[in-house]
């Protein structure tokens, strides 16, 4: 994947930067990051088969395979998020309702404090994993 450093984000005065995982973060950011987002795959592998064909036939296979149980990205990137977050900063991700009592186990391993929300009318989970 090509990184592209330190490009302004639209409006804010953010830096956005691309790469696989963190590679593409400049290290004197660790331990600074205060809100750090990953839109990382969550689909078992098994399940791929199962999706709609505009999301099976159209996305590439990176960004919806998470592997066996769905987790392997996230895992990765649990991993690394607590040396990258600021005390207090906190990791944003998407998973699924099913998957979110194992992807809040895996936060909790790594030392964050981890709350799920629901958002009902968009069949949408998000795990807010913070820093203490």
């Amino acid at each position: 994947m090509r990184a592209a450093r330190g490009r302004r984000g639209a409006g804010a005065g953010a830096r956005v930067f691309e790469g696989d995982l963190f590679t593409a973060v400049p290290a004197g950011l660790r331990g600074r990051v205060d809100v750090l987002i990953a839109n990382v795959p969550y689909v078992p592998t098994g399940d791929l088969g199962l999706l709609p064909p505009e999301a099976r036939l159209h996305e590439a296979r990176p960004a919806l395979d998470g592997g066996a149980d769905g987790l392997d990205v996230l895992r990765r990137v649990v991993a690394e998020a607590p040396r990258w977050l600021a005390p207090g900063g906190s990791l944003l991700f998407e998973t699924s309702e099913r998957q979110a009592p194992a992807a809040l186990a895996v936060t909790g391993a790594a030392g964050l404090v981890a709350l799920e929300i629901r958002q009902e009318d968009l069949d949408a989970t998000v795990v807010t994993a913070t820093r203490h």
